[in-house]
């Protein structure tokens, strides 16, 4: 049940699978594609200015500019292919670049003065949606030092030919003051948004390749099913062979020993095919399904040799004990809340279980420290640090094993509820995982003993049925 505290999932994955946690990288296209389109939106301010309104400003200076630009781009589509990733260091050198070549532009045409100085702030939000932090941090420092530099070094903006256009002082510092509050907004906002999405993203991977594991381990049983039948013929052809030959043999031949040797084998080779054959049959049959009782202890049973008590006890029932298919992804996202109770628990973790015609409910409890109340807001979110960071490191904390739990577990129709227990019972955490009737699928209750056929029936989700 510790399949994802301890193990690296993400090494795992395949390569176009696997994400960074700090960052990823960028496809050459992409920078290429918003440059040209920040290409054609400078060049067409400045023809519209120059040629529109025939506002007088070095507009040929700014056509160099804007050439570098577009030599930049020509030279990464013929020196790279669309598809090429850009490692960290080439995304970063293109990002400055990308806040130098506006800051000429705008020192060329009136400076903060100019609206389109808001533009300075692209390339810092590129940065904060791709980037680790450090180079983001870097790319919004350069826009704020380009934004202070500009609103005191710059020519005239462009205006009509024997006019000239003077801001008030406060008035431009109130423009560099939102220019640069909006940066830095923006960029942090952006940045917190991407890095949650990424780690989401590789969490669910983590979660799909356990998935996955479970899927395959649970295929093996027809594949020994499928070998047995399948050697089942020529182990049959041997064993009568065998027979045959000890039978034509005297009892004092020199091979007698090694032909009862032969039969003896061969029948051992048609016991274990059996055996094989049977996974997929009569084992499956009686371990598909199992009360609820036998589902916590399967959950319970790796965790009992910790120094730990852990009891498991009924505190409510109505009708028979329920009955569900065995589910793994359930089984595992159980285990690993009570994994959790134990690494924090001070000597004790009491599982309670109760049923009636409204739910199905599963009350885990230890005798711990508790949740922090910061924890209790996050709970579930993948990659969170510890319960306490003074408690127990070993145990693993409460990351992305507990995000796997709980997503596997809400598949099933549960919910989840973690909560502190309160002071008159004692101090620790509680756990209520619970199964609404009306969220259940097509499931009925059996009994486990004898039961009057006409007991109460239940429906459980179609993951359990």
């Amino acid at each position: 049940m510790t399949i994802a505290k301890g193990l690296d999932l993400d090494a795992d994955l395949p390569p176009e699978r696997r994400l960074s946690r700090e960052g990823q990288r960028v496809r050459l296209a992409t920078l290429t594609r918003l440059r040209w389109l920040s290409i054609a939106g400078q060049s067409a301010a400045c023809v519209f200015v120059a040629w529109g309104l025939w506002y007088p400003y070095p507009v040929w200076a700014c056509f160099l500019l804007i050439g570098v630009s577009v030599a930049l781009n020509v030279w990464l589509s013929t020196r790279y292919s669309k598809a090429e990733r850009l490692s960290e260091r080439r995304t970063s050198l293109i990002l400055v670049f990308d806040v130098v070549q506006p800051t000429g532009l705008l020192f060329l045409t009136g400076g903060i003065q100019n609206p389109f100085a808001v533009f300075l702030v692209v390339p810092a939000m590129i940065a904060a949606a791709t980037q680790p932090a450090r180079i983001a941090v870097g790319i919004g420092v350069l826009a704020v030092l380009c934004a202070t530099a500009i609103a005191f070094l710059h020519h005239p903006i462009p205006w009509p030919a024997g006019h000239s256009l003077q801001l008030p002082f406060p008035y431009l510092g109130g423009m560099w003051f939102a220019l640069v509050t909006t940066l830095i907004f923006s960029t942090f906002y952006i940045y917190r948004v991407a890095a949650e999405s990424r780690a989401l993203s590789d969490a669910l991977a983590a979660t799909e390749l356990m998935l996955q594991r479970e899927q395959h381990l649970s295929a093996l049983d027809g594949l020994a099913a499928a070998a047995a039948h399948e050697l089942g013929t020529p182990l049959a052809t041997i064993a009568l062979v065998a027979k045959e030959m000890r039978r034509a043999a005297p009892d004092d031949a020199t091979l007698r020993e090694d032909i009862e040797l032969l039969v003896s084998q061969s029948d051992r080779c048609r016991a274990i095919l059996g055996q094989l054959a049977s996974l997929s049959s009569t084992s499956e049959e009686h371990l598909a399904k199992m009360p609820l009782s036998s589902l916590i202890e399967e959950a319970v049973a790796p965790h009992r040799d910790f120094g730990v008590d852990i009891r498991v006890r009924v505190q409510e029932a109505s009708g028979s004990e329920p009955v569900m298919r065995r589910n793994a992804g359930v089984i595992y996202g159980l285990g690993n809340l009570i994994e959790n109770a134990v690494d924090f628990a001070s000597g004790e973790v009491e599982i309670g279980l109760s049923w009636n015609s409204g739910r199905i409910a599963i009350e885990i409890c230890d005798d711990g420290p508790g949740y922090p109340p910061d924890v209790l807001k996050r709970i579930g979110d993948p990659y969170m640090s510890v319960r306490d960071a003074g408690q127990r490191q070993s145990g693993g904390g409460l990351g992305l094993g507990l995000f796997i739990a709980k997503t596997l577990i809400e598949r099933s129709g549960a919910r989840i509820r973690f909560e502190n227990r309160s002071e008159a019972q004692g101090s620790g955490a509680r756990i209520t995982v619970s199964w609404p009737v009306e969220s259940f699928g097509r499931l009925t209750i059996e009994p486990v003993g004898e039961t009057d056929r006409d007991e109460e029936a239940f429906d459980l989700p179609p993951q359990l049925a």
